[in-house]
């Protein structure tokens, strides 16, 4: 019997490059799609060989189709990027992954891979969200996997977040100064594909960071190494992203606020002992996504 990965969130970023990595090792892929996909994302997902299912986490008979005879789902559904009408961290981030673990064990799936994140100092709706779906599928019966990632170089060291560096201007929240280890969402897909048959993975929570921990400013000095260009700094400060929360009204305002304080006040995860346990795994660096991006 052929071994089928249902991957949710398959039209995102990091969802695109597991179904990528899994089509190019042999495994059989589902995509969950929507309707209202980005047909570019869809298209990637043909061209890789990814099999498409219609389906929606806000619709649970489409998730109970989604799942039969699959043996494992690795799901990075969020409604924080790819948000459309009638998505909301509560429906989406909450309650749609919440009807996806209980589709998947209903169905008989053995093997559920959660992406999620860090403890974020400042709660938020987000972060209430994944701890309530990571303490439900702790309790599903299903072998799980928790990657906890922090900020993914790719979209937070991009001009959507005040990082351009083609044009040297760079936003940095708060001082600049607190080290994060910023891994490539590249690698998390990596982690996730190898947690499928790591029995080291097996029912365990993973914090994953890149190889080297660097402040926002450190960031700076090295995209300027190498674009050879002279940047231009704007911070914004710790009390301004505070009050940016206090005044949200909206749960993914308040959310992504929520996150720059983090990112203001850093996050250094020491991959040593996860990399003894995943062996053979590659971290790329923030100079690698710098040299891959700049124009030779």
């Amino acid at each position: 019997m052929l071994t089928v990965i249902l991957v949710v969130g398959a039209t995102g970023l990091l969802g695109g490059e597991i179904c990528r990595v899994l089509t190019q090792r042999g495994t059989p892929v589902r995509a969950l799609v929507r309707g209202t996909s980005n047909p570019d994302r869809v298209a990637h997902l043909k061209s890789v060989g990814a099999e498409q299912v219609r389906g929606d986490l806000k619709d649970r008979p489409s998730l109970d189709a989604a799942c039969r005879g699959a043996s494992a789902v690795i799901s990075t559904a969020s409604s924080t990027v790819s948000r459309q009408e009638g998505d909301s961290i509560e429906s989406v981030d909450r309650q749609g992954q919440l009807s996806l673990i209980a589709a998947a064990a209903a169905a008989g799936v053995k093997q559920f891979i959660m992406i999620s994140f860090p403890s974020v100092e400042t709660d938020c709706p987000l972060q209430s969200a994944k701890r309530a779906v990571e303490e439900r599928l702790q309790l599903s019966g299903m072998t799980y996997t928790i990657l906890r990632s922090t900020f993914f170089t790719e979209v937070w060291l991009s001009p959507a977040l005040g990082f351009d560096a083609p044009n040297a201007t760079a936003q940095i929240y708060g001082g600049g100064q607190n080290k994060i280890s910023w891994i490539s969402f590249q690698d998390v897909a990596q982690f996730a594909v190898s947690a499928l048959d790591n029995p080291r993975a097996k029912n365990a929570v993973v914090e994953l960071g890149g190889p080297e921990a660097l402040s926002p400013l450190e960031v700076v000095r090295l995209a300027e190494q190498v674009t050879r260009k002279r940047f231009a700094v704007q911070h914004v400060p710790e009390e301004a992203l505070r009050a940016q929360f206090a005044a949200a009204t909206d749960p993914l305002q308040q959310s992504f606020a929520a996150l720059m304080l983090y990112y203001a006040r850093g996050d250094v995860i020491n991959m040593k002992a996860t990399l003894r346990a995943f062996p053979g795994q590659h971290l790329r660096s923030v100079r690698a996504y710098f040299e891959a991006s700049t124009p030779s």
